[in-house]
């Protein structure tokens, strides 16, 4: 009340002066200060005006941007998922300290879709119609990719997928940072094949029985058969999830290798690693006998486990905690303090491969939405075209056209802490390819400059999937 009677006054005390005025002056010093009146009352008009809204009407910060983290964090994948969570909260915080995006705050707004298949898909919808997110970090599992890829295209949602898949797909609403086959599974067999990783010529294929496994391994067969592995040299057999009894597989795989020359390729996803690499050294193979090379088992997996029977194993992916560079060396250094903040046990806070692209692709959305100048999805996705940020393995980039990521292929041999000893890299980061040519030659993707996603080349020219539906 006294910012209000300050406001009045002047208004008062010039009319007191100006009646005085039209006395001693006469009618012109009266027209004079009339005019004068109406500057004046207008100025404190508009000063009791601002005092009156900055007194009742506080002032009010952008509202947040919120994004939403869709992984597992109970079920039989929450074994993997769970650290996903963590090194997305952890990005977010750290880009948040740094002002955040377009000078908001970013707001985390979780999702446990319980390793529920139709559950992902229910909780993405909450997420892009209720929440209202601007991008989703979740999946792990091909089978939940799927089930939530539908709720993206038809809501126009944006999905970052963290995890090595089997190909064969290239949405529009789908960044994909985890490794294609080209950046994993291929790499590894030629491995095994080579002289370094032991000549061999016979293989198992065991995995899940879901997507991923399948697809993968059936594009393995014809890759094999390519290098001259016959039919009789593969064996091929999936499990459920959270299957837990292998005793009697790893029976067939231990008579498999009986010759020398044998090798496992795993894709077995989830906590039914654990059973299985147990099962592996109770029957006593090791990797010298038949040594096994997994696609979905890492440092965070390893950790469960008595891991010096299985030193010596491998496998494949596009990150290892023991990579020295100084890139990793900051990543894990700020990881364990945020276990030290979050109560994660030190035997826990290890980082792996899918943690990485976790971790990246929060990086890579925050830049392209500052690049974008928005966070509406068309324009987001635009900016990501050949995007590249700086990573745990150094450079790492969305390829200009098809919304996978370019990044380094390395083969890990498990140590007795279990670690990794990297005994075989790519020479540079390698260029995904979501089709292999090996099922469908001539199959590829591009989104950019008006492209329209898959298309087979026919007779030199571009015939797009999306018009033949």
């Amino acid at each position: 009340m006294r910012r209000l009677h300050k406001a009045i006054n002047p208004i008062r005390h010039f009319w007191q002066r100006s009646h005085w005025a039209s006395q001693a002056r006469g009618r012109q010093h009266w027209r004079r200060a009339l005019q004068g009146a109406a500057a004046t009352t207008a100025l404190a008009l508009v000063t009791l005006t601002m005092v009156m809204v900055s007194s009742s009407t506080p002032v009010q910060a952008e509202e947040p941007i919120k994004v939403g983290v869709l992984h597992s964090l109970s079920g039989t994948m929450a074994i993997s998922e769970g650290p996903l969570k963590e090194v997305i909260l952890m990005a977010i915080e750290e880009i948040n300290a740094k002002g955040g995006v377009l000078g908001r705050k970013v707001e985390p707004v979780i999702e446990d879709p319980a390793s529920n298949w139709d559950l992902f898909a229910e909780k993405a919808k909450k997420l892009l119609v209720q929440d209202k997110v601007s991008a989703v970090f979740g999946c792990w599992t091909s089978v939940s990719r799927k089930s939530v890829l539908p709720v993206f295209e038809q809501h126009n949602g944006l999905l970052f997928y963290p995890v090595q898949y089997e190909g064969e797909e290239c949405s529009k609403n789908v960044i994909y940072t985890g490794a294609t086959i080209n950046q994993q599974a291929s790499p590894a067999v030629d491995y095994l094949m080579s002289a370094e990783g032991g000549g061999k010529k016979r293989f198992y294929l065991v995995g899940t029985d879901y997507v991923y496994p399948r697809t993968t391994n059936k594009i393995l067969r014809l890759y094999l058969q390519s290098k001259g592995v016959t039919e009789a040299g593969m064996r091929e057999e999936y499990t459920p999830f959270h299957h837990q009894d292998y005793q009697t597989i790893v029976g067939k795989i231990k008579s498999f290798c009986a010759g020398g020359d044998g090798a496992v390729i795993n894709t077995i996803n989830g906590d039914s690693n654990v059973p299985f690499f147990k099962e592996l050294a109770n029957q006593g193979i090791t990797a010298d006998n038949c040594p096994v090379i997994s696609f979905s088992f890492a440092e965070v997996e390893l950790q469960t486990l008595d891991v010096k029977p299985l030193a010596g194993h491998l496998a494949s992916w596009n990150y290892y905690m023991s990579l020295k560079n100084p890139q990793n060396f900051k990543w894990i250094k700020a990881y364990k303090n945020w276990c030290e903040k979050r109560g994660i046990p030190e035997k826990q806070c290890v980082t792996d491969d899918p943690m990485m692209h976790a971790y990246t692709h929060v990086k890579l959305w925050a830049k392209a939405v500052e690049k974008a100048g928005t966070t509406d999805v068309d324009q987001v996705l635009k900016a990501l075209e050949d995007l590249q940020v700086q990573s745990p393995v150094g450079k790492y980039k969305v390829d200009a056209k098809n919304h996978h990521t370019w990044k380094p292929v390395y083969i890990g041999k498990i140590r007795a802490d279990g670690q990794f000893d990297v005994v075989w890299k790519t020479k540079s980061w390698v260029r995904p390819q979501p089709w292999s040519e090996l099922t469908y030659p001539g199959r590829a993707c591009d989104w950019s400059g008006g492209g329209k996603g898959t298309y087979d080349m026919v007779s030199g020219k571009r015939t797009w999937l999306s018009e033949k539906k």
